[in-house]
């Protein structure tokens, strides 16, 4: 019976997807155990180290569907080794082919291969979304590349932009975190095969092709030497997830943001039916959008855990590796499920043009007195400028009119401007800086990378 909130069918759809549930299924764990140590039979039987005979035998039981998991769990309540697996494991070998798995391996040979090869599994979905949010917010650089906006610091109206400039700097975040994705697979996709202390001394003479040969088959690769206690890569995969949390959280947050009634220049995918709240028939609540806000939330805390877990004992410490089977796969099931909710809401996402044109407006052109100051500052100096404008705005701003009207009757203005002019000047169409050029080479550079993506079929 589920009793988590993954793998609950009442909530489970805001905290993973069926896809991600199925790669950290019960089965799938054993399948990538059972995987194992059939590619170790296979390597061992080239290297005439078991018979041909059992190794074949061993590859072709290597099923999970085969396999009494409950009977795993029952054994894993004395012990926490990959003896339940075998015991499992031989029960369905015929042939005696049983004595002859698992040779001069150690547990966490298997075990870390195993989670290894899950957490590539998990990898290339989260890998393939990401690089769909970044196509959906290349298209939104495209689309919107000359719209322009309110620009913001601090929350505040700063100067313009255009909507596809910040589309593009949320594409530009995502390229470099996929990046990041793509560099650490050579570090974190490889085998574990090193036997108790990591010394292969069960395989004096074949360990080292032993491992060549099995991780060929896998398709990871081969350790330098033993990593049983060195969890670097394991801190490293979560810490670039939490990294991409990192980005995604903070474009959501912005949507968010600028749904906000008052503003309303985003708002998350609509449809009738969705319903914002009980007694309120009129909200359309971001509840998407908090509901990935909550999920990133908790990827961001996980990477703490699995890096505390890289302090260990000796040649081995089981207390690390419960860490990892524990935060690792609910990491992966929070991104999974944030990155399917962000692909729809990028992809999806509303916006409101001419919103953005009214917030232009909103603050009486204030947000033009860098523009005024510039130009004012070739005649008479930046800091002197900036102390006529600064003062024209303050009072702009305290009673609440037009900058207009307080610069046409500044002595220092009126004498250097005519009226023409001052309305050039605060004109907010005007004063796009590059951003359309910004949003052009954002696209330029990513194009290639976003199109490597397909959507999944189901």
């Amino acid at each position: 019976m589920p009793s988590t909130v993954i793998d609950s069918q009442i909530h489970g759809c805001m905290f993973s997807t069926d896809e991600m549930r199925e790669i950290f299924s019960d089965k799938s764990w054993a399948q990538k155990w059972l995987d194992t140590e059939a590619a170790l039979a296979e390597a061992q039987a080239e290297l005439g180290v078991i018979p041909r005979e059992k190794a074949d035998i061993i590859r072709k039981y290597a099923r999970a569907e085969l396999l009494d998991i409950p009977s795993i769990g029952e054994f894993y309540k004395s012990s926490i080794t990959i003896v339940p697996l075998l015991k499992a494991f031989k029960a369905v070998l015929p042939e005696r082919a049983g004595e002859f798995v698992h040779w001069g391996a150690t547990s966490q040979d298997i075990v870390d291969t195993g989670l290894v090869l899950l957490e590539r599994d998990a990898y290339r979905v989260i890998l393939r979304d990401m690089k769909l949010c970044l196509r959906y917010c290349l298209d939104l650089a495209r689309k919107y590349r000359s719209t322009p906006m309110a620009g913001r610091t601090h929350v505040v109206h700063a100067i313009p932009i255009t909507f596809g400039y910040k589309a593009a700097v949320w594409a530009d975040e995502l390229g470099r975190d996929i990046e990041r994705l793509e560099e650490m697979a050579g570090r974190v996709f490889v085998g574990e095969m090193a036997g108790a202390v990591g010394t292969l001394a069960s395989q004096p003479e074949h360990g080292l092709e032993t491992q060549k040969r099995m991780f060929r088959i896998l398709g990871l690769g081969v350790p330098t030497i033993a990593w049983h206690v060195a969890r670097d890569s394991q801190a490293e995969f979560t810490s670039n997830l939490a990294l991409c949390a990192g980005t995604l959280g903070r474009i959501c947050h912005e949507i968010l943001s600028l749904q906000r009634t008052e503003i309303l220049e985003l708002e998350e995918p609509f449809f009738m039916g969705k319903i914002g709240s009980s007694t309120m028939p009129h909200k359309r609540n971001p509840a998407v959008l908090e509901n990935v806000l909550a999920l990133l939330r908790s990827v961001r805390s996980i990477a703490p855990a699995v890096t505390e877990s890289m302090v260990s004992e000796n040649e081995r410490d089981w207390g690390c590796f419960l860490t990892e089977w524990e935060a690792i796969p609910r990491a992966c099931h929070l991104m999974g499920a944030a990155l399917a909710k962000s692909k729809n809401i990028l992809k999806n996402l509303i916006v409101y043009p001419k919103h953005m044109e009214r917030n232009l407006f909103a603050q009486k052109s204030l947000m033009m007195s860098e523009c005024v100051m510039m130009h004012l500052a070739r005649r008479l100096g930046r800091m002197t400028a900036h102390g006529i404008v600064y003062k024209a705005c303050m009072e702009a701003y305290e009673k609440e009119i037009p900058l207009k009207d307080v610069l046409m009757r500044t002595p220092e203005v009126e004498a250097a401007f005519t009226e023409e002019e001052v309305d050039a000047m605060l004109n907010p169409h005007s004063y796009l800086g590059l951003a359309p050029q910004f949003a052009d080479r954002v696209v330029e550079k990513w194009s290639a990378k976003a199109s490597e993506a397909e959507e999944p079929a189901f």
